[in-house]
């Protein structure tokens, strides 16, 4: 799909959810044609002419001022997920490349890598806006051992396990509220990087493969994915609900450290302590343990 393609989708999906009231706009009588705000009444809201509005929301934002972007933004009510989600798609746009590449990067330095596996009481993992995990520490590894069992593709994905493997929906028991959030995270990334071949083959591929994913992505939902709570049904100690805190890495561009905890005296606290031991037992480390040198982002 075009950049814009998802322009417009984008931009009308969001104008459906304001109604006029919402908006403080004077309700009219009679029966609307359209769910939500129409085009001139966005084109009011942002102080900008009706045939301009029209013109952007074809997918013709190259060139829209900042201050022309935020007056949409402010018209159609965009959290800052979607605010910046539309930022992203216009410099996609003014930046143009019809080519399709690949985003390389060099591997994840030894010092955050030490950062990681210093964190011993903690499941975490570095993952790219792919949701491929590139780096993970003993208990992460431990926690997401059903991603790695029989998997013969590296590094795993967890949007592919979640979305194509059977075990996913046990092992995400809130499975339709995940399927959400690993949407949002992919349209967001979708938006940061147009042209990156492999997003875009996973979001074929789970797009053609997945109804409900299809379904999902149509609804061009964004999100930032920065703490909440994550549930678990785990093969080995059962259902655990982590807190998580999800933190990008500045010097690595599209990276991200996520790690699980849980309040001390929980039931949940106790049975990542189970998780713990059951990793011990299993002898479970990191896939790619010893050698850090192979852990490097793809």
């Amino acid at each position: 799909m075009s950049t814009e393609s998802d322009i417009r989708e984008f931009l009308a999906t969001r104008r459906a959810k304001i109604t006029p009231q919402r908006a403080g706009l004077p309700a009219y009588g009679g029966t609307r044609r359209v769910p939500g705000l129409r085009r001139e009444e966005v084109a009011l809201l942002a102080g900008v002419s009706i045939d301009y509005y029209v013109r952007l929301e074809r997918g013709n934002l190259a060139g829209a001022s900042e201050e022309v972007l935020d007056a949409i933004a402010a018209a159609l009510q965009l959290d800052d997920a979607e605010r910046a989600h539309l930022y992203d798609l216009a410099r996609a746009v003014a930046h143009r490349s019809s080519r399709r590449t690949k985003r390389t990067r060099g591997p994840i330095p030894d010092s955050v890598l030490r950062v990681l596996d210093s964190m011993t009481d903690s499941p975490a993992f570095i993952r790219n806006g792919r949701l491929d995990i590139l780096a993970v520490n003993r208990l992460g590894r431990a926690l997401y051992s059903p991603l790695y069992t029989g998997s013969a593709k590296e590094p795993v994905n967890i949007a592919r396990f979640q979305i194509l493997d059977p075990r996913g929906r046990d092992f995400f028991p809130h499975w339709e509220e995940s399927l959400n959030t690993t949407v949002s995270l992919l349209r967001t990334e979708a938006g940061r990087a147009p042209h990156d071949s492999d997003l875009t083959g996973l979001i074929g591929e789970l797009v053609t493969r997945d109804e409900e994913f299809r379904t999902a992505w149509a609804k061009h939902n964004v999100r930032l994915h920065q703490s909440g709570r994550k549930s678990f049904r785990h093969p080995a100690v059962g259902d655990l609900t982590l807190d998580f805190d999800a933190m990008e890495l500045p010097a690595q561009p599209g990276l991200t450290l996520t790690a699980y905890s849980a309040a001390p005296g929980t039931p949940d606290h106790d049975t990542l302590q189970l998780l713990a031991s059951w990793a011990a037992t299993e002898n479970i480390s990191p896939p790619s343990s010893p050698d850090p040198a192979n852990r490097q982002s793809r």
